[in-house]
């Protein structure tokens, strides 16, 4: 049964925790570290009243993971009233990040709830939304379980958004009521990330074609994919169309998937962990992939701490890790997270997935990236990381890297035979001066 509202009988049994927006967030005082459930989760009525309040409010911080849709709390009238941490920047924060109005914590996505659960990072006010409560009380954390099943667990206060738009989805994914503080019953559609496309130039396009079909060669029947959201995994499931029983362990899933499960192409079948799911974390798509989800019995979530483990995910076998990068020097140290000085993103769960595939049965950690940025400008295959560049995922955990010009397995080669691997997928504008590099610092 769907629960698409909630049931007088179970309302009239919490009577007491239904309140308006305002009066729930009442209870957030200075001084508190307030938990946002991210994603297309993100509770902006709850988020909304609290930012109302900021005038009377100093030092509040604010975390989460990736969020969609407006962040008004980093907006710089709001200095000294919010700060925000977060634990994967998003596009909506990653300028006030920048300018050094918000805070950074590079970690693990798999590491955050072990973070939360120690209390070396203790969380005051949890706000989260979640879908109506079925005849027992228990809600769904819906989109997203990621890292906020931890936080309320831990939480000093949870309140909850409630809306019936959110899909009930199964696996590890719930929260009774009784540990609901207050609750706010809303009907509103949930922030959507649709797939991206239609501004890219037609060299853009082909690009991500090239890479796309070419790490789907890597890919063979009966293998497990961790799937992102992004330019390279929509281009990669496109060119899956004549795989068999292919399966899903991921940290999250987009719309891309859809397809392929009803044509059959992913079963899931052959997984040797949790076989006939689809095990994931959080979704980021639009409104058809949150009607997939709901009360979709082959759909599984369950927290980062499950998903992203190294160790769990190296247990399904053919274990295929498809991640992206900024740019990959020539001894193979990856940065994904930095442009310079600069904060982008987050390590999110790259290592733990390009790790986990590393140790998996038949297992393929991937990083694939388009050869150059900037129109053809700048080469992502350097001969030294930026100045400031973090690395992501070190040379010792690379293996396979894709750029539109061709594969390279760097596990167990050379610094040589590294470098001459990269230069030969690289552009061909810059090959020359890679090339010079090397023989400079005699990696060649």
């Amino acid at each position: 049964m769907h629960y698409n509202s909630i049931s007088e009988t179970v309302k009239a049994r919490y009577r007491r925790k239904f309140v308006t927006p305002a009066e729930a967030v009442s209870v957030i005082h200075s001084g508190d570290r307030v938990y946002i459930h991210p994603g297309c989760a993100v509770p902006q009525v709850l988020v909304g009243a609290m930012v109302e309040r900021y005038e009377e409010l100093q030092d509040v911080e604010v975390c989460h993971l990736l969020g969609v849709g407006e962040a008004a709390y980093v907006r710089p009238e709001m200095k000294g009233h919010f700060r925000h941490n977060a634990f994967f920047i998003g596009k909506n924060v990653r300028k006030a990040v920048c300018d050094g109005r918000a805070d950074f914590t590079p970690i693990f996505l798999s590491e955050i709830p072990a973070l939360l659960y120690g209390r070396h990072y203790p969380v005051d006010i949890a706000l989260i939304q979640v879908s109506p409560p079925d005849e027992h009380g228990y809600c769904s954390f819906g989109v997203g379980v990621e890292c906020t099943k931890a936080a309320t667990e831990v939480a000093k206060i949870v309140i909850a958004q409630i809306n019936t738009n959110m899909p009930r989805t199964l696996g590890d994914s719930f929260i009774h009521m009784n540990r609901i503080d207050y609750c706010v019953e809303v009907a509103l559609p949930l922030q959507e990330l649709p797939q991206m496309e239609g501004d890219e130039t037609p060299e853009e396009i082909e690009t991500y074609q090239k890479i796309g079909a070419l790490v789907a060669g890597l890919v063979e029947d009966g293998s497990t994919l961790q799937l992102g959201i992004g330019r390279i995994p929509d281009a990669v499931v496109k060119f899956l169309g004549d795989r068999k029983h292919l399966g899903i362990h991921s940290e999250m899933v987009s719309d891309g998937i859809i397809p392929l499960v009803e044509s059959g192409v992913i079963t899931n079948m052959r997984k040797t962990l949790l076989p006939g799911k689809i095990v994931t974390s959080f979704v980021l798509g639009s409104q058809p992939l949150f009607d997939f989800i709901d009360n979709n019995p082959a759909m599984e979530f369950r927290p980062t701490q499950f998903t992203n483990d190294p160790f769990t995910i190296a247990r399904n076998r053919m274990m295929v890790a498809i991640n992206s990068a900024i740019e990959i020097d020539l001894t193979g140290q990856v940065c994904a997270d930095t442009i310079g000085y600069r904060f982008y993103s987050g390590f999110g769960g790259q290592v733990d997935f390009i790790r986990g595939a590393a140790r998996s049965e038949g297992g393929k950690p991937i990083i694939a990236l388009p050869s150059t940025a900037k129109d053809g400008t700048i080469s992502r295959i350097t001969t030294s990381l930026m100045e400031g560049a973090g690395v992501t995922t070190t040379r010792g955990d690379v293996h396979y890297v894709v750029t539109e010009f061709g594969v390279v397995n760097l596990h167990g080669r050379t610094v040589r035979q590294r470098a001459e691997l990269l230069i030969g997928i690289a552009h061909p504008s810059f090959r020359e001066e890679l090339e010079l590099f090397a023989k400079e610092h005699h990696y060649l």
